[in-house]
């Protein structure tokens, strides 16, 4: 049972250590040093949706990268997972930032709102998770 309680205490050692407060409303932020914000995006397109139009998608958010300078790594692909867990989500998009405030210029930028103009006649449903990691 002791060995239980330092476990549990050396755990929420360390993950204080790993959060910081960043506001009144308890907000938490990872700490940024040596890490990465990876803003992930999963696209579900409507039904009959052509693959020309998908490619068309593809393409845009491709270019994204070379438009905005705050993308510093990006990558995407197409589900092929056997467990069919996927719920219609077909492709995957991988964007990486060096801070918050990279991703703040990045959302209401030019461009990304251009491509959300090209990506919202094929849209079904978006899902959405950021998160740090380590470098």
């Amino acid at each position: 049972m002791k060995i239980k309680v330092i476990v549990l205490l050396i755990s929420i050692s360390f993950m204080s250590n790993a959060f910081a407060k960043t506001d009144k409303n308890k907000t938490t932020t990872m700490i940024q040093t040596d890490s990465l914000l990876r803003h992930t995006v999963f696209f579900k397109f409507k039904e009959g949706t052509t693959a020309e139009q998908i490619k068309k998608v593809e393409d845009a958010f491709s270019a994204l990268p070379s438009k905005i300078e705050q993308i510093k790594g990006y990558e995407w692909g197409l589900n092929n997972s056997p467990e069919g867990l996927n719920k219609g989500f077909t492709h995957a998009f991988f964007l990486t930032f060096e801070s918050e405030e990279d991703r703040a210029i990045y959302l209401p930028h030019p461009d990304h709102k251009a491509f959300g103009a090209v990506l919202t006649p094929f849209l079904d449903d978006v899902f959405v998770v950021d998160y740090w990691t380590k470098q």
